[in-house]
């Protein structure tokens, strides 16, 4: 970001410097009638001087208030306030150098870079901070998921103690005390595998899911998110991005659970990079793409069979639909 401000500040100097010698305006000395030139000549500079300071004024204005949408528009802007100042003192020469005009232009430019990095340094902190949120809840779970299941494991070991004494003092031979500890035995081993796969998600960074969700009702048909979370629960991510800044909860078309989730999801970026909408920031994980392309994209990238929901419920948006053609109809008919 110096660098730029650096280059901004040298390009600007120049300017005060073509100001400054009188360069960066010609003209201003031409008035019809020899008798009048002294007084023609003073009266021209001042016009030009004020006719500059106007259009310099509008030129600044414009670089001022240059962003990544409206470069071309702001060009164009330059350039016309350049042709007004030449067309308003055609009578005495007055034009904009070429060589102060291409220092306006590109100090536009440079001030449209600035403006572009400056937003995507904050859509990567804007990202970075997403990111903490979701190890921070990650790790929240992970705690908790943790404490159930070892209370749960209190509780059937103690169970087991119990059924091992009845079973002491009643007989191996009864049955229904024996099928009560096979049960508690196997509930175990659940607890313990289940405690496994919580270390493991712990301990393993890059495993997680790959979603593929649509919202049709808010993008239309064929547009699709394709995103990772870590969480245990990959629905509740969904369920946040489904919040109050689009119409319609988010459908999941597929889920799936890979040991290296980011290898996945950036092929499929990877793979639909020209249909993503939105080119300026690549963050935003939308794809104008069928399911049947990214159906071959996860099958080529993973080994593993993967169910995929082709058609959206869009409860909402359908129901909403729906009584919408009700609507009108009552209107039609009243």
């Amino acid at each position: 970001m110096d660098e730029y401000k650096e280059k901004l500040t040298s390009i600007r100097n120049w300017q005060k410097a073509m100001i400054k010698d009188k360069t960066a305006v010609t003209g201003g000395h031409e008035l019809a009638g020899e008798r009048q030139r002294r007084a023609g000549e003073k009266d021209g500079r001042q016009y030009a001087k004020a006719a500059f300071t106007r259009v310099n004024a509008e030129c600044d204005d414009i670089v001022e208030h240059v962003k990544f949408s409206n470069l071309e528009s702001s060009v164009k802007r330059i350039g016309a306030s350049r042709e007004a100042i030449s067309k308003l003192g055609a009578m005495m020469g007055i034009t904009v150098t070429e060589g102060f005009y291409q220092l306006k232009i590109e100090e536009l430019y440079l001030a449209h870079e600035y403006q572009v990095k400056k937003q995507e340094e904050k859509e990567a902190l804007k990202e970075a901070r997403a990111r903490m949120r979701e190890e921070a809840k990650l790790a929240k779970e992970l705690e908790e998921a943790r404490k159930n299941i070892e209370k749960e494991q209190k509780h059937y070991s103690n169970a087991l103690k119990k059924i091992e004494a009845q079973i002491q003092s009643a007989g191996e031979s009864n049955e229904e005390l024996l099928e009560k500890k096979a049960e508690i035995v196997a509930q175990l081993e659940k607890l313990e595998s289940a405690i496994k796969d919580v270390d493991y998600r712990a301990a393993n960074q890059k495993a997680g899911y790959v979603y593929v969700i649509s919202n049709i009702g808010a993008f239309g048909p064929d547009v699709y998110k394709i995103g990772m979370t870590r969480r245990l629960d990959p629905t509740e991510r969904v369920d946040e991005l489904g919040d109050a800044s689009v119409p319609f909860n988010f459908d999941v078309h597929a889920m799936i659970f890979s040991d290296d989730a980011p290898a996945l999801e950036a092929a499929l970026h990877r793979a639909f990079a020209d249909r993503k909408l939105n080119f300026v920031n690549t963050r935003r994980e939308f794809f104008r793409v069928t399911l049947d392309e990214i159906k071959a994209v996860v099958k080529a990238n993973f080994d593993k069979t993967v169910e995929f929901i082709d058609v959206p419920p869009a409860e909402q948006y359908r129901q909403s639909l729906l009584m919408a053609q009700q609507a009108n109809r009552r209107e039609g008919v009243g």
